[in-house]
């Protein structure tokens, strides 16, 4: 008998409520009272977190909860055969059997692989089909043991196990698995293909040419959707005749394809929802990408767009790029893969992650400087002349003049940082390109923001250069061109082609416009004042504190990073707008770990040493330290984080707060003007939100009933 699970880890036929979270925990209780697990709340809200990221409902019925926590002791199985169903996320309607997969932070590659095999074999329509009429936990434990090769297979599913029995990892211990052999390699007197191994005698076109795919399938966890994806792949590829081959990069180990397999393969199809590992392998295939779960709702549709894109010459392809990364950055909005609005977010957020050392570097260098030399540094004489300019012009560091050793180095600081300030606008635009086109996009991305520094067109000119550049450069990488070309392509084509119609389009049409803009949205921010800038100031708090770092804040964040460049002393509006931004992302976590101190015993022992990390991270401006909480209790901790967010924004925006460094909250207090008050809206923030959620907390909490404890 499998050690996974036992008859009292299995329920039978109950109401364990309406909503998943019902469900995960009487499973959890369950894990725990069969002392397989030390902590309900740790193993709860590691079930949980893992939830958030994506829905684990699979078509036909099944949801297979799972995650890695410190808590376990034992790799288990937990199931629940449930009625009525429980909506789990599924396209195809609710959950009527549940597995929840514990597995421990550090669980052997044989426990791994044993769990990996029965999510695969929950696809298989006869071994669900035999979970539905079991009559009791004993026979459910058989059938499961059957699926995993530990025991004799049931009759009732016998042909479902075919494919499962034998070695713990199945056809994935090798980290690939093959979806229609040869008719030498294979059995040529296969009728059909088996709906695991996809084995089929040929896997040959109506042309008697064979069709090659391959596949790479992964998920955060690696346990479950990863394996069901490939063998849901492999089972659409099965009945149409196509050789596919999967890498599973999972958490039961992965081997990566024979180099000669990619070399072979007419296109790769990516169902992940982490980065490939070493996606250079596959560069110049056409691609078909996207979400793991898509590889098992959609298995089919992606395997013929697959073939589609194999005979498209205008594919989308992965890019080689003239690097090692080789890293896919074209889509298109079809096929379920990434859509335009996606790919753009993806481009500008990529851009903005680049700039921001840029500007963390250069703003709190220029803050040190002022720190050092005094804000005089930054005026400007009757000819034009900056007094740090002039500070450093024939002093050195033995010589520092009549100001002083202090202001010498101050003006050093405040100079390197405005040189590293001027790089703002070129990087920004260099890994927007970089994002859509790869490393042949970088090049004319940073000499389009050159051009939109030249025309005065800031940052917006920026974006505009660098999302220019990139579509550019991808449409130029897009060409077909004779071999003997190819290797100038990367190096020398496209960053050509790629500059002079991005950055001529910006000097000759629209770098003038682009500037006009630029003027008038920098005269309305300064114009900014009392309740308009308060106003400002409640949104930016409500976008921050909506999502923890999610799309909605990094929206906010970027807006003010993008615009900290343009920032000066006779225009601080984008120093107050950071100010705002920073004050706010440092409130959710800060109100969830005053919440815990209010109200200890509404916050399980895990939470309450979140909460405990919560200070430090909020502090630091880590707004992803109130995630934990937001992942356990959605809708009570972000309507309070977006409060105390509204409410620190405000008050700074409404005070003149200005802050010139983009990250680090409290600790780069000397970056901050009036910084007497920027505490004031953290901490009127932080109050806000922490004695709303316990409020909350305390109005709207059921009395949780005693789950039972099967003995």
């Amino acid at each position: 008998m499998s050690e996974l699970i036992t008859p009292e880890l299995v329920t039978l036929d109950q109401n364990l409520g309406s909503e998943r979270s019902e469900v995960i925990r009487h499973l959890v209780q369950n894990v725990v009272s069969t002392h397989r697990a030390t902590s309900f709340e740790d193993l709860y809200s590691d079930a949980m977190a893992r939830e958030a990221k994506t829905a684990t409902g699979v078509p036909g019925g099944i949801a297979i909860p799972h995650c890695r926590s410190a808590a376990v002791t034992q790799p288990s199985l937990a199931m629940a055969r449930i009625s009525p169903p429980v909506e789990w996320g599924a396209k195809d309607g609710p959950a009527d059997i549940v597995f929840f997969i514990a597995a421990p932070e550090g669980a052997d590659q044989e426990h791994l692989q044993l769990l990996a095999k029965l999510a695969r074999s929950l696809i298989k329509k006869n071994f669900t089909a035999a979970l539905r009429t079991a009559q009791s936990p004993a026979e459910i434990v058989e059938l499961v043991d059957g699926a995993l090769g530990l025991g004799p297979v049931p009759e009732s599913q016998a042909g479902a196990a075919s494919g499962t029995a034998g070695a713990p990892g199945g056809a994935h211990t090798a980290g690939a698995r093959t979806s229609g052999v040869s008719a030498e390699e294979g059995n040529a007197g296969a009728a059909e293909a088996d709906p695991l191994t996809g084995e089929q005698a040929g896997g040959r076109s109506g042309s008697g040419e064979t069709r090659r795919l391959v596949a790479v399938t992964a998920c955060p966890t690696g346990i479950a959707h990863t394996y069901m994806a490939a063998d849901s792949l492999a089972a659409a590829a099965a009945e149409r005749g196509i050789d596919l081959q999967v890498e599973t990069q999972g958490s039961a180990g992965s081997t990566p394809l024979d180099p000669s397999v990619i070399r072979n393969a007419d296109a790769v199809i990516f169902a992940t929802d982490v980065d490939v590992r070493d996606k250079g392998r596959f560069a110049g295939l056409p691609v078909v990408s996207g979400p793991v779960k898509r590889g098992i709702d959609e298995p089919g549709v992606m395997i013929d767009e697959a073939l589609a894109s194999a005979k498209d010459p205008n594919a989308r392809r992965v890019a080689g790029g003239g690097g090692s990364g080789g890293e896919e950055r074209d889509s298109d909005s079809s096929g379920g893969g990434e859509g335009f609005g996606g790919q753009l977010k993806r481009a500008l957020l990529t851009g903005v992650s680049y700039m921001i050392p840029f500007v963390a570097g250069g703003g709190l260098l220029i803050a040190l400087g002022f720190l050092l030399g005094g804000y005089e540094l930054s005026l400007a004489d009757d000819d034009g002349n900056l007094t740090g300019d002039l500070i450093l012009d024939g002093n050195t560091l033995f010589n520092p003049g009549e100001e002083g050793l202090l202001t010498y180095l101050g003006a050093v600081f405040w100079k390197i940082g405005n040189l590293s300030l001027g790089f703002l606008v070129p990087a920004l635009a260099g890994y927007i390109a970089y994002a859509l086109a790869d490393r042949p996009g970088i090049a004319p991305g940073f000499t389009a923001g050159a051009v939109a520094i030249f025309m005065d067109a800031g940052f917006i000119g920026g974006i505009i250069g660098g999302l220019l550049a990139g579509y550019v450069a991808k449409w130029v990488g897009s060409w077909q061109v004779p071999s003997w070309l190819r290797g100038l392509m990367p190096v020398v084509i496209i960053p050509l082609v790629a500059s002079l119609i991005a950055s001529g389009l910006m000097i000759l049409v629209l770098g003038g416009p682009i500037a006009g803009l630029t003027l008038a949205l920098n005269d309305w921010l300064t114009g900014l004042s009392g309740a308009a800038a308060v106003v400002l100031g409640i949104i930016l708090g409500l976008m921050m504190g909506s999502d923890l770092g999610g799309p909605i804040n990094k929206v906010a964040y970027a807006f003010a990073v993008a615009g900290l460049g343009e920032g000066s002393f006779e225009n601080q509006a984008p120093w107050q707008i950071m100010a705002a931004v920073m004050a706010a992302g440092m409130v959710p976590p800060l109100g969830m770990a005053l919440a815990t101190v209010l109200d200890k015993q509404q916050f399980s022992m895990a939470l309450r040493e979140n909460g405990k990390a919560a200070w430090l991270l909020g502090a630091a401006f880590i707004s992803e330290g109130a995630i934990p909480f937001a992942a356990a209790d959605p809708f009570r901790v972000i309507p309070s984080c977006m409060v105390g967010g509204a409410v620190a924004g405000a008050i700074c925006m409404g005070t003149g707060v200005t802050s010139q460094a983009p990250h680090g909250g409290i600790f780069v207090f000397f970056a901050i003007g009036n910084v007497l008050m920027f505490i004031v809206a953290i901490l009127a923030g932080m109050v806000a939100s922490g004695l709303i959620y316990v409020a909350l907390k305390r109005l709207t909490a059921r009395k949780r009933t005693e789950e039972p404890v099967i003995a």
